[in-house]
């Protein structure tokens, strides 16, 4: 048992390391962002696809058509997601741009009361508080620079539809998680590959020295990755998940100091804190709360004898 724990620690902290290195594999890529979230969702859907059906997995979500429908919004917004965080890369940075994308909890929070009728405690009103002022510290840097820029906007608007896949995603119930994926890749290649055809900026040929990263990024990057992060969550503990979850964006921002040579300003790093370490924070005492209240009734059973 400790063994099978620790090997999906592993599979599941291997994973958000792939994920952060998501900016660096795209940086050598000389492909526009929609082009290479096409293939991108191309290569990982069938990697995945192949996985789901050698491990003889069945399509649950074709007899659910709630389900199918919510998991399609997720997939859209999955897919533009992407192509605008792509775009961000390009146009104001690695770092900057997976920052503002680290938003998106944040914003599934502040939307939590109207779509999952869920209350705002004080702790998630402050995560939501740090992480949009941490937003604006790393924001307002290239805003002096260069005013509400394009890339300004693509960060942004992949954080915000970030938080309406994970809002749509949560609707989705009684899927499971490979298959889950497996669905959102479909349906966000679908949705870019719409656009590319419409647009007639279908990707013809790929370039030879592209080649090699497209293939990264579609099979280790995407397909691989996400194999093995639905894989190890299905077996760690919730909380284990959202704390070593904030190992992506770290990751990121390290692979981005090392390969591109990219630096934050010093109140970039205020707000990168900010967003990080105030999201940590307000979710950790959030559950510390909980897990009190959840024992205290057993405390006074336990006392009620003596």
């Amino acid at each position: 048992e400790h063994f099978s724990m620790a090997r999906a620690y592993l599979k599941y902290l291997l994973s958000l390391l792939i994920f952060g290195t998501n900016g660096i594999v795209a940086n050598h890529i000389s492909l526009s962002s929609r082009q290479i979230v096409f293939m991108r969702t191309l290569i990982g859907g069938l990697f995945l696809g192949l996985v789901f059906f050698l491990s003889k997995g069945r399509l649950r979500a074709l007899s659910d058509r709630r389900c199918l429908l919510f998991l399609l919004g997720s997939g859209v917004c999955m897919g533009t997601s992407w192509m605008c965080l792509f775009e961000a890369y390009r146009l104001v940075g690695v770092s900057v741009a997976t920052l503002i994308y680290y938003c998106g909890p944040a914003l599934v929070l502040l939307a939590s009361p109207l779509v999952f009728h869920e209350r705002l405690t004080l702790f998630k009103v402050l995560g939501i508080v740090l992480a949009l002022a941490g937003m604006t510290l790393v924001g307002g840097v290239n805003l002096q620079q260069d005013g509400l820029s394009a890339g300004l906007l693509c960060a942004v608007l992949s954080a915000v539809l970030y938080a309406l896949m994970v809002v749509f995603n949560k609707k989705a119930q009684g899927v499971s998680g490979l298959e889950n994926t497996l669905w959102q890749l479909v349906f966000a290649f679908v949705t870019i590959g719409g656009l590319l055809l419409f647009s007639g900026d279908l990707p013809r040929t790929i370039p030879a020295a592209d080649l090699p990263a497209v293939a990264v990024l579609g099979i280790v990057n995407t397909g691989l990755a996400c194999y093995l992060y639905f894989s190890s969550i299905q077996v760690l503990p919730a909380q284990s998940v959202s704390i070593c979850g904030y190992l992506d964006p770290l990751s990121a921002l390290f692979f981005s100091a090392l390969f591109l040579k990219e630096r934050l300003t010093a109140a970039q790093l205020v707000g990168a804190l900010l967003i990080l370490g105030g999201a940590a924070v307000a979710e950790g005492l959030e559950r510390c709360v909980q897990r009190r209240r959840a024992e205290a009734p057993k405390q006074e059973d336990t006392s009620a004898p003596l």
